[in-house]
């Protein structure tokens, strides 16, 4: 039997999804040439942040080479915001999103940093329960987690909602880590609005990278941009970032070298293949899995991923989540992430990246599991 693996964020996985042509001769071209084989400045080439810079450049937002610092891969730029921001020896703390990515808690327990989950609505699309949101700001609040689009969520937030959250932010005078690592994957129908083109005063340290969008995630390229329209960041904050990008000595040098072509020559219908293929298996998994007694599946708006509610009352043999997904895998060879990994039980998030015949045997799967075993 074929083992269905619906887990991983990797969309290279099965094979089906690849980097484009022009994405693979940049590198090549940059390894025959032999001019990027040593070190670069930490902060990464003067022209490679340039072309991250003019890539970013969009929608009333500009940035110059000086606001962008290359890192290895996008969880190395999240690391980075989250140390140079909040200072566990104050009791710091950040605030994160729930259900959300588990590598912030991750990444902030690491250096003892406290963390805070405000909650996301299914029922609205996933967006921020806003009053929760401030309620935990606390005078050791020291950023907010806006993952946009969303992992696992696969929403994709409107200019307004995201205006709202950064009224907040500004009220407390907390800054902002836009985790937009799916920028701009998002399905027909909606729009991906980067927190940083909002005109706001608030400063904010957008992470991103490579890994997503064209389909390299092993090549761990990523950035942080800072946008700061008031000066906060200016001091301590920028030569912080700086300082850590020392401790690693700079991100892939051979990937910055071909970073400026694979920025600019990848064709638009590449981006577009991938969104149609995302596109279809989302309209596959809700087409097939509403045929399934006691699940709820949300929609997605964007991204690699789509959320399933469990309503595990109609299944009273599974005590919790872990267990309906591991009777899931015993039975049907199907292995989803249970909602426990993103601190939201009842919940399972499914990968839309697969080939679509599988995604459709997966699907079929679940439906016959969730049938056989509901009452």
């Amino acid at each position: 039997m074929i083992f269905f693996i619906l887990i991983s964020g990797d969309p290279t996985v099965f094979g089906n999804l690849k980097a484009c042509k022009q994405t693979k001769e940049a590198i090549i071209k940059v390894i025959e040439e032999g001019n990027h084989d040593g070190y670069a400045p930490a902060v990464g080439f003067q022209n490679a942040r340039e072309a991250v810079a003019d890539y970013l450049s969009d929608d009333n937002v500009e940035y110059s080479s000086e606001d962008i610092i290359l890192c290895s891969g996008c969880s190395s730029s999240l690391e980075m915001c989250i140390t140079v921001l909040a200072d566990p020896q104050r009791g710091q703390n950040i605030l994160i999103p729930r259900p959300g990515f588990p590598i912030y808690r991750t990444l902030a327990e690491s250096i003892g940093v406290k963390v805070k989950y405000y909650n996301l609505i299914p029922e609205k699309d996933w967006e921020v329960d806003l009053d929760h949101l401030e309620s935990l700001i606390d005078h050791n609040t020291a950023a907010i987690v806006l993952n946009n689009p969303s992992n696992p969520c696969g929403s994709v937030y409107s200019e307004s909602h995201i205006r709202k959250m950064l009224a907040i932010a500004y009220n407390y005078r907390v800054p902002v880590i836009a985790d937009e690592i799916y920028d701009r994957i998002v399905f027909p129908g909606n729009k991906f609005v980067s927190t940083a083109a909002l005109n706001s005063p608030v400063p904010i340290l957008v992470c991103g990278g490579l890994a997503k969008r064209f389909l390299v995630p092993g090549w761990r390229l990523g950035w942080i941009a800072i946008h700061d329209k008031i000066g906060a960041f200016d001091s301590e904050v920028r030569q912080g970032l700086v300082r850590l990008s020392q401790r690693t000595i700079g991100s892939n040098t051979l990937l910055q070298g071909a970073l400026p072509d694979i920025l600019k020559n990848t064709p638009q219908t590449f981006f577009d293949d991938l969104i149609d293929t995302l596109v279809e298996n989302s309209k596959i998994c809700m087409n097939i899995l509403s045929k399934a007694k006691g699940i709820i599946p949300f929609k997605p708006q964007g991204t690699m991923y789509m959320m399933v509610e469990i309503e595990l009352n109609k299944f009273p043999e599974f005590e919790n989540m872990l267990q309906f997904g591991q009777k899931l895998i015993e039975e049907e060879s199907v292995f989803c992430l249970p909602g426990e990994c993103f601190e939201i039980p009842g919940f399972m998030r499914l990968v839309l990246t697969i080939p679509q015949v599988l995604m459709e045997e997966a699907c079929w799967r679940i439906v016959e599991f969730c049938n056989r075993h509901n009452v």
